[in-house]
């Protein structure tokens, strides 16, 4: 998931709360620089993004919701785009089909290698077992766990607490 600071958050959504859409209005304390500042971060990742208008801008106080003018005149918005949805856990309404990820795989002979198998074991292993095997210590296994396997690999990761060992992890390939 993306990392968002808060107030990057609470913009975004109350941009997916409009039905426009609209990042305009931001939040009453940001102005200026600041404001500045997290709209560009914001558009540099994607997550937002001008939409120019076909009517010529007129500034309207209520709604405020006009970022810039173009240069002929016309009203350039700002807007949440799918990517910025998607940030803050929110689906898209249209799906458009994303390349499939490239598929990772171990390399073999390596300490993640030989968890791996330790996992696909019969009652799979406990993290005492894995730093047993690999020398690493057990925030590494556990990080290693989320991080590299389920994440990177996608490898489908379960638990369970087993009466004498503790809670042993295990790959539950279908």
């Amino acid at each position: 998931m993306t990392k968002l600071s808060d107030t990057q958050l609470v913009i975004l959504s109350a941009a997916a709360q409009r039905d426009d859409r609209n990042v305009l209005p931001l939040p009453g304390s940001l102005r200026g620089g600041a404001a500045q500042k997290v709209i560009g971060a914001l558009m540099k990742r994607g997550l937002i993004a001008e939409t120019m208008t076909d009517q010529l801008a007129k500034a309207d106080p209520a709604l405020n919701r006009i970022w810039r003018n173009g240069e002929d005149g016309c009203a350039i918005l700002l807007h949440i785009t799918e990517a910025g949805l998607a940030a803050i856990g929110i689906e898209p309404e249209q799906t458009v089909p994303d390349p499939a990820p490239k598929t990772r795989k171990p390399r073999t002979g390596t300490k993640q290698a030989r968890m791996i198998e330790m996992l696909r074991d019969d009652g799979g292993a406990t993290i005492d077992e894995i730093v047993e095997a690999t020398g690493w210590q057990a925030h590494t296994v556990r990080g290693a766990i989320s991080g590299a396997l389920k994440k990177t690999l996608g490898l489908p990761i379960t638990s369970e607490k087993v009466e004498g060992r503790g809670r042993a992890y295990m790959i539950v390939d279908d």
